[in-house]
């Protein structure tokens, strides 16, 4: 009964994402916002909709580290798997405007959650600020769009939708809601029981199952981008959720957690670590002829399933782990530092010699 209630779950948040993001984008589209201000606000926060959804709801049954998990795993799951399926799908471009703000901001951010965790909680007014951040961030970005975007880009799209239209679209919309809020419960309730009966650690099943079924919107955004040809599409939404997650999902589930978020040492040493790491690692590829080619898409995805095997060798206390992590920190990890050391390298020597040419 407990998979059957998390698979539940899971299907709940996938329709109740796609609900929430069809009828907002319709209703905001009908209002006169362009495209481009619908995609930054509504379908970014519509993405992010699930983790924020299981956050609030597992706080509130006292189950902090599910919370803190499904956002910390999501990041991880978005950059090395969500990217890297996508990269195996095609090559992937990558805008200037991710490399020289969206990318930073994301691995800013990366580095404050790990500086506030650092005392072992994040607090109420913590959260505040970093829901605040949230908000400057989107303005931020409409700021950008609309100033960077074609007159036409700005028009209103689409004829506005008749009464039944209109009742359609807020149904679709208060319909997704309900699903987010009823999948979360059943998501965190079937995880739960699953941590207790395998006898792992809430967090791990958070940064795991949990945190891989909530990205499940934005594996299917990014894999139908990739696939219609919008690439460019497919890595800013990634990187979006990512910054949104953070400073959105999490502040926000701080701020409705009675007590804040406790932040365990195997998170603070680990977990948050291995996240930033993962966004750190986007800069040089991101910045390497601006695309993401297929090879640095299996690298991710290799990664993520070393990520994934790790936690459950060190749950399971097995063995294995030990030689396991020798391989990794003294041949993977170092090798691949290499290759992007010499990658970077010569992106830059061919650019030099763009330049005089």
């Amino acid at each position: 009964m407990s998979v059957l209630l998390l698979l539940a779950g899971l299907a709940a948040l996938v329709a109740g994402a796609e609900g929430l993001v069809r009828g907002a984008s319709r209703l905001a589209l009908a209002t006169g916002l362009s495209p481009l201000v619908v995609g930054l606000t509504v379908v970014g926060f519509g993405t992010s909709a699930p983790e924020l959804a299981v956050g609030i709801d597992a706080v509130q049954r006292g189950s902090a580290d599910i919370a803190l998990g499904n956002v910390v795993g999501s990041n991880i799951t978005n950059v090395l798997l969500i990217l890297g399926i996508s990269a195996l799908v095609a090559p992937l471009v990558v805008s200037r405007q991710l490399v020289r703000i969206d990318v930073p901001v994301m691995i800013a951010c990366s580095v404050l959650v790990l500086v506030l965790a650092m005392d072992g909680s994040i607090g109420r007014i913590e959260g505040a600020v970093m829901a605040a951040g949230a908000a400057a961030y989107l303005v931020l970005q409409v700021v950008i769009g609309r100033r960077e975007a074609r007159p036409d880009e700005l028009e209103p799209v689409g004829e506005k939708p008749h009464a039944a239209g209109w009742v359609l679209n807020v149904a679709l919309l208060l319909g997704g809601l309900g699903l987010l809020v009823l999948g979360a419960g059943w998501l965190v309730d079937g995880a739960v029981d699953i941590a207790a009966a395998l006898g792992l650690s809430e967090l791990v099943i958070g940064l795991t199952v949990v945190a891989i079924g909530t990205s499940m919107p934005e594996l299917a955004t990014s894999v139908i981008a990739t696939i219609r040809g919008e690439r460019d599409m497919a890595v800013g939404n990634v990187v979006g959720s990512n910054i949104l997650n953070l400073l959105a999902v999490l502040g926000l589930t701080a701020v409705f957690s009675p007590a804040g978020i406790p932040v365990g040492n195997s998170a603070i040493h680990f977990d948050l670590p291995v996240m930033l790491a993962a966004a750190v690692a986007c800069l040089p590829i991101f910045f390497t002829g601006h695309c993401i080619q297929r090879w640095e898409g299996a690298v991710f995805a290799g990664y993520f399933i070393a990520y994934t095997a790790y936690l459950l060798l060190d749950s399971a206390g097995h063995g294995a782990l030990q030689a396991f992590s020798a391989v990794m920190m003294n041949f993977v990890v170092p090798l691949t530092i290499l290759t992007l050391a010499i990658v970077v390298t010569r992106a830059l020597r061919e650019r030099q010699q763009a330049r005089r040419g």
